[in-house]
């Protein structure tokens, strides 16, 4: 074990490209509150009477307590509100900046000046002149003087070394070939290049070798994958609703092979655009596109049901709130949400807007539509109209004798009744016989609505004289046995038990582990004598509608031995439980035989044809959204309450792009396709500077480490401002000469001197410029979480290369109302695909994702945060993944190398993990590694190098 420590002491060298705490935790938090906080809780207008402008008004609090406690975040209520989500509202804090407020209140919540009533200067706010909201510059490209000739021919190029000269900074020598064709398999497909790959670059001597690495990399299935990933990101695609249930979406799957398949075709961005807010409308019955507008509701939605009015609101402007989020942050760069409530505090975005933006929505729903052709649906609608045309025949006829009968019904419904108890009552039933000694009472249940398991919440038996006493109590000393107990799916242990039939309480239910059916006995310590018994199944009435587990066919019965029963009590008396068979049920009566028969021959004949119907084979549905006309208009929601509205508003442009481009407006009732239509047809002008400029920034940003604007969803005042503006500008205006397509951009950027530059640090250079901004070097990265466990699936040469299709879990999955999730233990060949096909579900992470900072999706991630953490290092020593997948590359190592000895082995490995030989320390220390301790420790070694998870 010193051994393999020492070896890896090697590899475990320190990057400039690793992540840096913040110097100053101070400045960082309270930027932080700056830009979050105080646009809401300033001495102006004092939401909920919470300031944030001093330390001490903070700690003061507001009309729920203190916001702030220093040095116990846990006790914050300003801490909590960030963590769940609730703050600020409809833009939760990412992740990094909740940890940086989380740090700075446990270190004491430093804030300088504190005695000062202007603990936070307020600073000025972006116009209609922004930088961002101006047309594209067409500033002629620069000719800086002593450049060099490799560094003349490219335009990019010569902006970036104009910028360097000004800095007084000098460009890196190029990079190897090595290096370079491992960094742009990489940037492109997400995956090391193979040895032979590598090989045959090195090697080749023709004037274009490197452009045709560049075009056959883009030409790789894989490029689809990596780039649709970044895309996944940008427009929080998740495959789970998220808030409290967070069940998985089964068929999410089609919108993110829509976008792996987009990017493999090079389709133009504007057109992607137009898909994605209004597939359906440009090309109805065009799977191929309609699948697009799963964009719309890629996000999070709760499904929780409630008839209260207020929160049906609330859910449903979330929803838009997410629509309007991700549509502002992903196309535009601009934070429209954050004029929900009120004007942006920083941004030429008046409230008025934000309502203009979630009008395009208002016809949107979450859930799954058909995906098919035109010809597959009128196939389909062939098959089904014989079927629906005998069954509305039926309908009507049935109808006729209901009329028919009707009046004959309503002169004996009371002489009826009066033969016949009241029907079952979810919320308490009793059930009265001849008193009888008894040792054991038995429930069995024989039907319930739809078929569903029944439950009880609780089952009481009762001795009458001299008073009354439950004698069924689990406190008495009665046992309570069941046939079955429900359990959740994927979960060992029941939750709803069988101690919960007789525990006195009703605020937790046994249901049974049948469908329809269940048996329920009771064991009295001793012989009782009884002559009632009640029970419920929502005794507190909390379950609303949802009552299909209630019994509605049962028998009780009572023994004194358990062995010979007897009945005392069953629901044959009792009128039906649904209302629409207790209709039924008086309509029987009242019918003649004749019509009874030809009642009951219409019935028999409807459910025939109903499994007809339900077995023609079904139309691919893919949770895509669905489309109806709004109920009514949008109005503008005064503070973003929703009961409290303001005037009508409809569809049109934002203004803060007024002076730039022509506008839309369109009437309050418009079709709401037609409104997608118009923001879409909008957002892919030419003459909007937004949408080249953000698209520019993010590809510019995936292949450098970090875009020419540093926050490339946010183009407005708090984004940061660009390092390059005229390089930016130009890249916008040749996107869009290349006709919106990102092919032709990768491969000019890639063929740059700026990119082919070598990562090696230089002290006196990295003094002026540590993060290499202004790209005097190539920024070394560390790849991405997904990146990492592809390429150690393709180094032990276990990467399932499958393309599309349902994903796969890297969780176990229960659901029993609300979805649990637990670790995997075990691997298979489905888990080892590439991780874009992974069934990502929201506020869950695999334990070797997670920690290399994957995002949960539950908010857009336009820039991944890079954390350097302990656990990293562990996990890549100790996870069961690891392990399998070092011994696998063992196996490969030795399988490839033959029997040419440990030599050929260290090669072969050093070439399949790093793409290079080793070094003559390395060889030596790894040959006595595997003398010592086996090759699958030193391909763990391997595996664990710092070499191997950057990009240099």
């Amino acid at each position: 074990m010193k051994r393999m420590l020492v070896f890896l002491f090697l590899f475990f060298n320190s990057l400039d490209a690793q992540a840096q705490e913040p110097s100053d935790l101070e400045t960082s938090a309270r930027a932080v509150i700056q830009k979050r906080c105080l646009p809401c809780h300033n001495e102006q207008l004092k939401t909920a009477d919470l300031i944030f402008a001093t330390r001490e008004a903070a700690v003061k609090g507001g009309k729920s307590g203190p916001a702030l406690v220093p040095n116990r975040p846990d006790e914050s209520l300003m801490m909590r509100k960030i963590l769940d989500g609730k703050m600020p509202p409809g833009d939760p804090l990412p992740s990094q900046e909740r940890e940086i407020v989380r740090k700075w209140v446990e270190a004491g919540a430093p804030w300088a000046d504190a005695s000062s009533k202007s603990g936070v200067t307020p600073q000025p706010r972006a116009g209609l002149d922004w930088w961002s909201l101006q047309p594209l510059r067409n500033d002629p490209e620069p000719d800086p003087k002593g450049l060099p000739r490799e560094w003349s021919a490219s335009p990019i190029d010569r902006f970036i070394y104009a910028k360097l000269q000004e800095k007084g900074l000098q460009p890196n020598s190029p990079a190897d070939r090595r290096t370079y064709i491992r960094r742009a398999t990489f940037d492109l497909l997400g995956l090391p290049p193979s040895p032979e790959e590598v090989k045959a670059f090195v090697e080749d001597k023709s004037p274009n070798a490197y452009e045709k690495l560049i075009d056959r990399l883009l030409a790789s299935p894989h490029y689809g994958e990596r780039w649709g990933r970044h895309w996944l990101d940008v427009i929080r695609f998740g495959e789970s609703t998220g808030y409290e249930q967070n069940h998985l979406r089964d068929r999410a799957w089609p919108f993110r092979d829509y976008m792996i398949r987009s990017f493999n075709e090079d389709k133009p961005f504007t057109q992607m655009v137009l898909e994605q807010l209004a597939g359906d409308q440009i090309a109805p019955n065009s799977p191929d596109v309609e699948v697009a507008t799963g964009f719309l509701v890629a996000g999070t939605h709760d499904n929780v049901s409630t008839k209260i009015l207020e929160e049906k609101l609330v859910q449903r402007a979330a929803d838009l709130d997410d629509m309007v989020l991700a549509t502002g942050n992903a196309f535009l760069g601009l934070t429209v949400q954050c004029a929900r409530c009120h004007d942006h505090k920083y941004d030429p975005i008046p409230q008025a807007d934000y309502y203009r933006m979630q009008s395009v929505f208002a016809g949107v729903q979450h859930g799954e539509r058909e995906l098919a052709t035109l010809k597959e649906k009128e196939r389909h609608k062939a098959q089904e109209k014989p079927i629906l045309e005998e069954l509305e025949q039926i309908k009507q006829r049935m109808a006729a004798l209901k009329t028919q009968a009707q009046p004959r019904v309503e002169q004996r419904r009371d002489a009826i009744t009066k033969h016949y108890r009241p029907a079952i009552d979810a919320k308490g039933n009793e059930e009265t016989f001849p008193a009888v000694s008894a040792r054991f009472v038995r429930m069995t249940i024989l039907a319930t609505m739809k078929n569903k398991e029944p439950a009880l919440d609780e089952l009481e038996v009762w001795r009458d004289r001299p008073n009354p006493v439950n004698v069924a109590l689990a406190s008495h000393g009665t046992r309570a046995t069941v046939q079955s107990s429900k359990h959740a799916t994927g979960m060992e242990s029941s939750l709803y038990k069988q101690e919960f039939v007789n525990d006195g309480k009703f605020d937790a239910i046994w249901i049974s582990g049948q469908a329809g059916t269940g048996e329920v006995t009771l064991q009295f310590p001793k012989i009782e004598v009884i002559s009632r018994i009640t029970w419920s199944r929502d005794r507190l009435n909390v379950t609303g509608e949802d009552l299909d587990r209630v019994p509605t066919q049962y028998v009780f019965e009572t023994s004194l031995d358990g062995t010979r029963w007897e009945k005392v009590t069953d629901s044959e008396d009792r009128l039906p439980y649904a209302e629409e068979d207790r209709e039924e049920f008086f309509l029987l009566a009242a019918f003649s035989t004749e019509e009874q028969g030809e009642w009951q021959s219409l019935k028999q004949r409807r459910t025939q044809l109903q499994k007809d119907l339900d077995a023609l084979p079904k139309l691919p549905v893919a949770y895509i959204g669905s489309f109806a006309e709004p109920k009514g208009p949008t109005y503008l929601l005064k503070r973003g309450k929703v009961l409290d509205r303001g005037d009508v508003i409809s569809t049109a442009n934002l203004s803060a792009l007024q002076k730039t481009l022509p506008g839309f407006q369109l009437d309050a009732n418009a079709p709401e396709g037609k409104r997608r239509m118009a923001l879409a047809q909008w957002i892919i002008d030419n003459r909007n500077p937004l949408t080249a400029r953000v698209l520019a920034n993010r590809i510019w940003h995936y292949h450098f480490g970090k875009g020419l604007v540093g926050t490339p969803s946010d183009f407005g005042f708090n984004g940061e401002r660009p390092t390059h503006p005229e390089l930016l500008d130009w890249l916008a205006h040749r996107l869009q000469s290349l006709g919106w397509r990102l092919k032709p951009l990768h491969k000019e950027l890639m063929l740059s001197a700026t990119y082919r530059q070598s990562s090696a640090d230089n002290p006196s250079l990295h003094s002026v410029d540590g993060d290499s901004r202004y790209l005097w070097r190539f920024p070394p990265k560390r790849l991405e979480a997904e990146a990492v466990r592809d390429t150690v699936l393709a180094v032990s040469g276990k990467l399932n290369r499958q393309l599309g299709g349902p994903g796969f879990r890297l969780y176990k999955y229960a659901v029993d109302n609300v979805a649990a999730y637990d670790y995997r233990e075990s691997f298979d060949e489905q888990t080892y695909r590439r991780a874009v096909y992974q069934q990502s579900a929201r506020s869950v992470r695999d334990d070797l994702l997670g920690l290399f900072d994957c995002p949960d999706s539950a908010l857009p991630e336009p820039k991944r945060v890079v954390t350097t953490t302990a656990l990293q290092a562990l996990s890549l020593l100790n996870n069961p993944f690891m392990l399998d997948q070092a011994r696998f590359f063992a196996e490969r190592v030795a399988r490839e190398s033959g029997k040419d000895g440990i030599s050929t082995e260290v090669e072969r490995a050093f070439q399949l993990a790093l793409n290079r030989s080793p070094k003559k320390p390395e060889l030596a220390a790894a040959l006595d590694l595997i003398k010592k301790h086996g090759l699958i420790v030193f391909c763990r070694v391997l595996l664990n190098a710092n070499e191997f998870i950057y990009v240099m």
